[in-house]
């Protein structure tokens, strides 16, 4: 399963991520970081394609995404 990982103590709340993403995985939080910002979260990583997008559009580098690669044997 791929994964996306968000840095909330990065975040600013500015959306981009949860905008552009083309599958709709994230949605914002409900808890705030040390300087009073919701963070996103990924609500359906199942559906996530690990197009990276969320982590590009992010102007703070807060997101990180990772493609799960299954192995041959």
């Amino acid at each position: 399963m791929n994964r996306v990982t968000v840095n909330p103590q990065f975040c600013k709340s500015c959306l981009y991520c949860i905008n552009f993403c083309p599958k709709k995985v994230l949605v914002m939080g409900n808890e705030r970081n040390s300087k009073g910002y919701f963070s996103p979260v990924p609500a359906e990583i199942d559906k996530c394609i690990a197009c990276s997008i969320c982590a590009v559009v992010c102007p703070e580098g807060a997101i990180t995404v990772e493609k799960d690669v299954e192995n041959d044997g």
